[in-house]
């Protein structure tokens, strides 16, 4: 964390921070993770739980950008960031409370990213989520997959659940929210997450190998191309139709 910061406004969850911090030096993997769901975000994006800019950096190229989190400390991060941008919003969002200043307004996509398992009520966030896209605007997510991986790891980091094709779809559905696209992402990662949080019981990703892995993501980008597809995480792109 910046050491300049008041210790009044310091993230209340210190292992998501400590996170962040983590994956803010794996630049190779936040790459390969925008550029997985690049080919769906428009122009005019919400992002939801933006953090510290980890993936907020690749979409301020777009004709505006509505940063969103919960916490004060990431907000004030955001805003030292990416001041200067006039594209560039930085706002408050607790899901599934849609403030009235925002339910005002539509966006053609809403990005949420590693989010959703973060919220308890996670139905009713995606529909706040859908009232938010225009007709035809898109909801781009990523989610930990595979429950059977479920460990000290997600615990730590505040996950209420990992998914399944099949409740994200029935989540979907629910929500009025019709399936575009879905498909796993991160083969390599199904190892070293079941590893670390059933194996060790780590409660936080181990810095070393995350270096490690970093370098590897060439070879890893190489899985779409796989017959068979599993992945720690699910990708699952929602569109709002009538």
């Amino acid at each position: 964390m910046s050491p300049s910061r008041d210790n009044l406004s310091l993230p209340r969850d210190a292992v998501g921070a400590s996170t962040l911090e983590r994956m803010a030096n794996a630049p190779a993997f936040n790459r390969w993770m925008y550029d997985r769901v690049s080919p769906w975000i428009g122009a005019r994006v919400l992002e939801v739980g933006s953090g510290i800019g980890n993936i907020s950096q690749f979409l301020t190229t777009r004709e505006s950008l509505v940063l969103t989190d919960t916490e004060e400390f990431y907000r004030d991060e955001l805003q030292r960031r990416f001041a200067g941008l006039p594209q560039v919003e930085v706002s408050h969002l607790s899901l599934p409370v849609i403030p009235e200043q925002m339910a005002q307004r539509k966006f053609d996509t809403v990005v949420c990213l590693n989010v959703l398992e973060h919220i308890e009520e996670d139905e009713e966030s995606l529909a706040a989520l859908r009232g938010l896209l225009e007709m035809g605007g898109r909801l781009v997510l990523l989610v930990p997959a595979l429950p059977a991986i479920y460990g000290t790891l997600d615990k730590a980091l505040g996950h209420f659940r990992r998914y399944t094709p099949e409740s994200l779809r029935s989540r979907y559905a629910a929500a009025g929210l019709a399936m575009l696209h879905l498909e796993y992402f991160n083969l390599a990662g199904v190892l070293g997450w079941l590893l670390a949080g059933r194996v060790l019981r780590r409660e936080m990703i181990p810095a070393g190998p995350l270096s490690l892995y970093d370098r590897l993501v060439p070879a890893f980008r190489l899985e779409r191309f796989l017959p068979v597809r599993i992945g720690q995480s699910l990708i699952a792109i929602g569109e709002r139709t009538s």
